[in-house]
Order: C-alpha cells, then structure tokens, then sequence
C-alpha cells in the first residue's frame, strides 16, 4: 500500500475524481471507487468525487495493493507480421491498449496475444505482461516486438538495454522544422507536478530521440525519428521540446487539438533485432495506416 501527499495548485478548479486519475495514472472510474472507498482525503477529510479542488488544498491519495488479476484471454483479431517459435511481430491498431491496467482488464494487445498464444509466452514481466518487451502508446500504431519464451525474452530485452535494436517511427508534427535532421538529449522524468505526464526534468533517465524530415508540408512537417533509448512518451516529449509537437497530440500539443486524428498522428514504423535462437539481423516495416496518409494528404493539399 503506498500512500503519495499531493498539493493541488493547477490553477483553475478541478474535479477530485479528475485530478486522482490524472495523479494516481488511473482510470476515473477507479479514481471515483478509491474516493468512495476512503482512499483518498482532502485536506486530511474524506470527501466525494465531485469535491471542487482549489490551489492550496493537500490531496492524500492510498494506493491499495494490487490484486493478483488472471488476464483472460480474448479472440481480438492480430495483425501478426511474423511470427516463430521464438517471438512474435505485431501491427498494433490506433486505439488499443498494449497491456491491461487498473480498471481495464479487456481488450488490450495482451488478451488477443494470450489467445493466440496460449501458454506459449515469456512469464518475465507477469501475468500483467506476458512476452512484452516494450509498449507503445494507445493512440499510437504500428509494431511490437513480443517474446514468446523466458530466453527469447532476456536477449531481446538486453538489445534494448544496449541500444541496439531498431526502432523508427515515422510522425507529422505542428510546424517547419528548421533543420532537415537533429538529436534530442535531453533527459526524461516524471513531470514535478502533473503527476500523469512525463516532461524533461534534471535527473531523469537518458534520453535520445534522431530526427529526419522527410517533407515540409503546410504548417506541419512529415518526420521519421529513430530511439536509442525508449522512455515513456519520449517522443511525444521531445518533440514538444522543440516546439513541434506531434499533431493531435492532446497531452503535449497545443490547447486546441486536432480532434479528428483521435490522438498524437505517430506511427512504429520499423523495428529490427538479432533473432535471439538464429543469431541473425532481422527488421519489419509497417505500412502508414490510413489515418495517417488521409491527414498527410490532406496537409499537402
């Protein structure tokens, strides 16, 4: 049971249910159910979900233990690219969760892979996420690279650990980029204060995103970038940094999102390892989804 003390002091009034999904990274119904529950005070006082914060007030938030969850499996179309006795390559969807999470148990990337897979997935990460080397956001498509035993899945993770292996996403961002290519270093944290983002903070972990233009469009810019690291939202966070958001991006684009992209228009387009039974280099792409080409023809127009 972990217990955090956090000072509200946004500005603007919010909900209590809001401002506990935002800081506890949960979903509102179970920030609504820890209010309810008794989890959560106010200035040392219990209180209801609908409680209007004002700047100053000291939100106590009780993390109850986790329970152990058996994730089902579920009969979700895959997008499977390629697949062996060793691991597994998927084409992830826009709109889907890779792996299940407080008050979302269904319908993630893991039940569909749980179901295809059977027991046939590395046990390293738990029950939570089985075979899962790396994660990529909801509203972000494209691939990911799945373990399908304990040993596929420890030279796997060591290649992401050395940097290694290939990941390279492909974007359009809010802008003209000045440069035709460029590195973000900057370290990655979370965010001091909204408690559900990730910003550049001193003492964060590396991060290094390379970034090449690809073609200048009518006030975005069409860019692939290249990870060595893989911080959480790394991308969407470096590209903030630079004042180019990533379009549709509702978390750290500008006030007034492009509602229609659903989400940030960010897509894995290529990822490449060493077969960890084969020993040989491998690398897949992923076609641009609809969503995205539709919108960069809609820029160039």
């Amino acid at each position: 049971m972990k217990t955090v003390n956090l000072t509200f002091d946004d500005g603007e009034s919010r909900r209590l249910d809001v401002f506990v999904a935002d800081a506890a990274e949960v979903t509102r119904s179970y920030a609504a159910t820890l209010i309810t529950d008794g989890y959560v005070t106010v200035n040392g006082k219990e209180s209801t979900k609908n409680t209007k914060l004002k700047n100053g007030d000291v939100i106590g938030i009780t993390i109850p233990d986790a329970k152990e969850y058996t994730v089902k499996p579920e009969n979700i179309p895959l997008d499977i690219v390629y697949e062996d006795a060793a691991l597994l390559v998927v084409n992830k969807p826009k709109d889907m969760v890779v792996h299940p999470a407080a008050g979302n148990y269904s319908g993630t990337l893991v039940n569909a892979v749980l179901y295809h897979c059977g027991d046939s997935l590395s046990g390293i990460n738990g029950v939570m996420r089985p075979g899962i080397l790396h994660r990529i956001d909801k509203n972000t498509s494209g691939l990911l690279l799945i373990a399908k035993n304990d040993n596929a899945h420890l030279v796997l993770a060591e290649q992401i650990k050395e940097h290694s292996l290939t990941r390279e996403y492909e974007a359009i961002v809010y802008g003209n980029l000045k440069n035709d290519s460029g590195t973000v270093n900057a370290p990655i944290g979370r965010h001091p204060v909204k408690r559900k983002q990730m910003a550049i903070v001193a003492g964060g972990k590396e991060a290094v995103t390379h970034y090449t233009v690809l073609e200048r469009l009518n006030g975005f810019t069409h860019v692939r970038l290249r990870l060595e690291t893989g911080r959480t939202h790394q991308i969407r966070v470096h590209m903030a940094s630079l004042g180019h958001a990533v379009a549709g991006d509702d978390v750290y684009g500008p006030h007034r999102v492009i509602t229609k992209l659903g989400g940030q228009c960010l897509h894995a387009r290529k990822i490449g390892f060493i077969h960890p039974e084969s020993r040989e280099y491998m690398e897949f792409t992923s076609d641009l989804p609809e969503y995205f080409t539709r919108f960069l023809n809609e820029c160039r127009g």
